[in-house]
């Protein structure tokens, strides 16, 4: 006889279980990190393979090409940045030299106006320098450990991508023969085939919404003329994978630039706005058009990834935390008894009744102006909870 166990036993287990899982994730985190980059790239080529393979390629040959040619973005993209970024760098003593003079202003304008005595220029250089010297050694160490394990994942990552595709067959097969009740099999396979969509749709979504992005972003701070704004704009842009924090990041480097430069608050300001329209746009009309209601995780379960994500695995745990957590919510709405944690995650306006206009449109959104328009109600009409 099956004996149960009182309700306090069985929490207990949970968590310890739950404990043990976050020490394993922690402890393990050289395997699995590369594990699961690899399988969300392999995600993002599935479509490419299977074309090729249409086109009668070997499987394995369709595989190589397909990666080859990730690579090859990929090295395009940070060859890109690195020339920008050097070219930036080769200005730094004059940005310094900038920097120290409005410090300068600001420490006359505070002793002036509220008798506040800041440190002088030649103080706050020996400050600075102290400080550097102290964490030079920990920024080396640590520079030295960051690019040995980049190399490292670099090198183990197209093995595993290659692995993925190569015997997706199998793995599905696996999966397929792990269930030995029917009913059970259909609803693994159909569980299995919403989560490659949901990751394709969020990862050729999201490189389709960084590159928009980087186009609007480029074409304001250029409109603005600011310096490097090719840089600025693809680098704020790529920041778009940490939702909500990393548009601000990526606005804050450029707006201090602009000010140090220009001396003017007012162009810093119009940079800022260039970002915060930009954030609107994509938060409220691109993002939206493009990945659908494919991905609908609530603001608050985002936030909550990114923050467990982050202490978890640090920035490829931020980085990966968006697509996890919408592997679970499909996992917890497949699962009998798991539905209401998958409504939990799920996004807030899918229960929200749409504006007037956009129920008069029929339901979900269309293409083209009408379809933005209801958007724009919505966003700007949006219920307080």
């Amino acid at each position: 006889m099956e004996k149960t166990l009182p309700s306090y036993a069985r929490y207990a287990l949970q968590l310890l279980g739950l404990t043990l899982l976050v020490v394993a994730l922690r402890r393990l985190d050289g395997i699995l990190l590369p594990i699961l980059f690899s399988a969300l790239f392999a995600f993002l080529l599935v479509p490419v393979v299977r074309r090729l393979e249409g086109w009668r390629w070997p499987r394995w040959l369709a595989i190589l090409v397909s990666i080859l040619m990730l690579m090859a973005i990929l090295t395009g993209l940070v060859w890109v940045l690195t020339t920008q970024l050097m070219s930036f760098s080769s200005e730094w003593d004059h940005i310094q030299e900038r920097l120290l003079t409005q410090y300068e202003v600001l420490r006359s304008s505070m002793a002036q106006q509220f008798n506040i005595t800041l440190p002088g220029k030649g103080a706050l250089l020996a400050q600075t320098l102290a400080g550097l010297r102290a964490r030079g050694s920990t920024i080396a160490n640590s520079a030295a450990s960051t690019t040995s394990d980049v190399l490292e994942v670099l090198s183990v990552v197209p093995i595993y991508i290659f692995c993925f595709l190569f015997y997706r067959d199998h793995f599905r097969q696996f999966l397929y023969r792990l269930t030995a009740d029917a009913g059970r099999r259909s609803l693994m396979m159909t569980v299995v085939h919403k989560i490659e969509e949901v990751t394709q749709n969020y990862l050729l979504g999201l490189v389709t919404v960084i590159f928009i992005v980087a186009l609007l972003n480029i074409t304001g701070l250029l409109l603005l003329d600011v310096k490097y704004a090719i840089f600025f704009g693809v680098f704020a842009s790529i920041l778009t994978i940490i939702p909500f924090i990393g548009m601000i990041i990526g606005a804050t480097l450029p707006a201090i630039y602009t000010l140090v430069e220009t001396g003017s608050p007012l162009k810093a300001l119009g940079v800022v706005a260039v970002f915060v329209f930009v954030q609107f746009l994509e938060g409220n009309f691109i993002t939206p058009t493009i990945t659908g209601s494919k991905v609908s995780i609530n603001a608050l379960a985002a936030i909550v990834g990114l923050i467990l994500g982050a202490e978890l695995w640090g920035l490829p745990g931020m980085i990966l935390s968006i697509p996890l957590v919408a592997v679970l919510k499909v996992v917890f709405d497949a699962t009998p008894g798991m539905e209401p944690y998958g409504y939990l995650l799920g996004d807030v306006s899918d229960d929200v009744p749409r504006s007037a206009h956009a129920r008069a449109l029929g339901g979900p959104y269309p293409s083209g102006p009408a379809g933005w328009w209801a958007r724009l109600k919505d966003a700007l009409h949006r219920p307080k909870l």
